[in-house]
């Protein structure tokens, strides 16, 4: 079974917070089965928890806050790169040497995710992809997610003109999740 960390979860309250107020978090937990509530007010950032259950989460605060648009996903991801890079995860982060943070891919994804893998190749002097295989749950939802973090771990680095591109999904019937990053 997938898992994903609990600071991948935590970071889905952060920004629930940041774009409301406690009230907020109450409307989208609401949303949510008396089980779910349950297992999310138990949450810890160094435990590891169902993808379905970050899944169902992201799905409850999408249609609670975001007006259903599956856009909404890629700023949950970014809400994620800053709430994760910003703090216990600061390490991976590289100023000034993307392809030296994308080359971290493997690690990262390790991070954040129990089954499966993700690697990085540079594709030209401000371009490359990135390719996840072999994970047992995905959903378009979540690569949106890996769109949006990416983006803004990017940034982070110190880019700009950052571009994430999803060129192949798992979820709409690719072999891999393949992802085309490049900045100016």
């Amino acid at each position: 079974m997938q898992e994903v960390k609990g600071s991948v979860l935590k970071s889905r309250f952060a920004m629930i917070e940041q774009l409301g107020s406690g009230e907020a978090v109450e409307r989208v937990l609401a949303a949510m089965t008396p089980e779910d509530r349950d297992a999310l007010k138990a949450v810890v950032a160094v435990g590891w928890y169902p993808f379905e259950l970050g899944k169902r989460l992201d799905d409850a605060i999408v249609k609670i806050l975001g007006g259903g648009r599956s856009e909404f996903f890629e700023k949950l991801g970014e809400a994620s790169a800053v709430q994760n890079l910003g703090g216990s995860h600061k390490s991976f982060l590289a100023p000034g040497d993307p392809h030296r943070f994308l080359g971290r891919a493997h690690a990262i994804y390790a991070a954040y995710y129990k089954t499966g893998h993700r690697e990085y190749q540079q594709a030209g002097e401000k371009e490359g992809v990135l390719t996840t295989s072999d994970a047992e749950a995905y959903s378009a939802p979540d690569c949106l997610t890996v769109v949006g973090w990416h983006k803004k771990a990017l940034e982070m680095c110190g880019c700009t003109g950052v571009k994430v591109v999803e060129e192949e999904c798992r979820a709409r019937g690719g072999a891999v999740c393949r992802y085309r990053v490049s900045w100016s």
